[in-house]
């Protein structure tokens, strides 16, 4: 279908751009999620600014001991940071398993978490990251924690007239591996369910664990039962197929013609034992 017609303004500067969202203008990046909205009806924004281009929202850089990553960055432009796949290579593999090479290369990391699809790959990483969304508007600033950004399906903390403005990732220290595995729908790319673990090990013992899941429930969430059912842990195993049992317990599973609720949660399971063995091993 073609979309209503619409208002377009290319902004040239994240002041102008916040403007006009502030009158009631929807933000343009990539255009991954919002262009086929529109094709559908399902969005008929009057007015769309694009801000995809500008330079305050398109960096990834080391500051604060912590890794900003602008908005308008793109997923193969995570995917391929050496800054990110040194320093946060969670986010970095995360990104690699993102739709197909025209998505990557044209969606950004702003557009996909303000989207907030229960299925997307990102939200289980920046989970299991604990990672800060830095939310923007024409007279604010605010940062929120992942956990409070995820709230429902398509529903996040973002108020009206703000934007993601850049996310904020730690700087991994050593004895940390990482992983994100998944159970990708193969036509579209998204995940029916991921997992995103995170383990450090130190003496024998795992001293912290991770795990962000997403595509199992209505949002992202961080597995904490499962979580501190590892910590203290050697790893075995056994040890880890206990954790992850635990990843999906109490959750209200997703049912859908790609699978059942019985399914997934099944898949959960699956796919958190995978993901921690895989952390586990990069740890050494």
């Amino acid at each position: 279908m073609i979309p209503q017609n619409f208002e377009y303004t290319a902004a040239t500067s994240l002041d102008q751009a916040l403007g006009l969202l502030a009158q009631g203008a929807k933000p343009l990046a990539g255009g991954m999620s919002l262009i086929p909205m529109m094709k559908l009806r399902l969005a008929s924004p009057e007015h769309l600014v694009d801000i995809g281009k500008l330079k305050d929202l398109k960096y990834i850089r080391e500051a604060g001991g912590v890794i900003h990553v602008g908005a308008a960055s793109t997923h193969h432009e995570i995917e391929s940071a050496a800054l990110l796949r040194g320093k946060c290579p969670l986010l970095s593999e995360t990104a690699a398993h993102i739709g197909d090479v025209q998505v990557r290369n044209m969606g950004t990391i702003g557009g996909s978490v303000a989207h907030a699809d229960p299925s997307a790959d990102y939200p289980a990483a920046l989970q299991a990251l604990e990672a800060k969304i830095v939310l923007r508007g024409a007279k604010s600033e605010r940062r929120v924690s992942a956990a409070d950004f995820f709230l429902d399906t398509f529903a996040t903390a973002l108020e009206p007239g703000e934007i993601v403005s850049e996310v904020i990732v730690p700087l991994e220290p050593s004895g940390v591996g990482v992983s994100y595995q998944k159970m990708v729908q193969p036509a579209s790319g998204f995940a029916i369910v991921g997992v995103a673990a995170r383990v450090q090990r130190s003496g024998g013992k795992i001293t912290m664990a991770r795990i962000g899941v997403t595509g199992l429930s209505n949002h992202s969430y961080r597995a904490t039962a499962a979580e501190k059912a590892l910590e203290g842990k050697s790893g075995s195993a056994g040890e880890l197929q206990n954790a992850a049992a635990l990843v999906a317990e109490g959750i209200d599973a997703n049912s859908d013609l790609h699978a059942s609720a019985e399914y997934r949660r099944h898949l959960a399971v699956v796919y958190a034992t995978r993901a921690l063995a895989a952390a586990l091993a990069r740890t050494a």
